[in-house]
């Protein structure tokens, strides 16, 4: 998966028809040896203006990197389905990001080193201005 903030997809590969000539490459955010990240690990990144607002708003947080331009959460892998994330929101699959050198600036207080998907989402959301929307398998009912 290509993220619009690099050229260049997992691993360093280069996308067809990329308009940059410097390669950002990518680095891939992993949590703390102690803190195992048995679901697997995909980012959700925010420009960095809405990193401490977003931070702040969370009823509990992950695993948090930084660079100069974007904050990142780690979200169990699969976090994206059924979910659109809005711009400027970037969905990272395997936690793989433009490598601008991220931190960790937050580890978590407990064991786990994920920030909880949907009150992420609906963070997100509510800073970006939009309404949250998911789609939702077909329920039947019988009466």
């Amino acid at each position: 998966m290509v993220t619009p903030l690099s050229p260049y997809g997992p691993h360093g590969r280069r996308r067809a028809g990329a308009l940059w000539e410097e390669p950002l490459g990518e680095v891939r955010l992993t949590p703390p040896p102690h803190l195992p990240a048995t679901l697997g690990c995909d980012a959700v990144g925010m420009p960095a203006r809405h990193g401490m607002r977003l931070l702040s708003r969370l009823p509990g947080n992950g695993c948090v990197f930084a660079d100069s331009d974007w904050w990142w959460w780690l979200v169990p892998a699969g976090s994206d389905a059924d979910l659109r994330w809005p711009l400027p929101a970037c969905y990272a699959p395997g936690g793989y990001v433009p490598d601008r050198h991220p931190r960790l600036i937050r580890r978590p207080g407990g064991t786990s080193p994920y920030t909880p998907p949907i009150p992420l989402y609906l963070v997100v959301c509510q800073l970006t201005g939009t309404e949250p929307a998911w789609t939702v398998p077909g329920v039947g009912s019988r009466i």
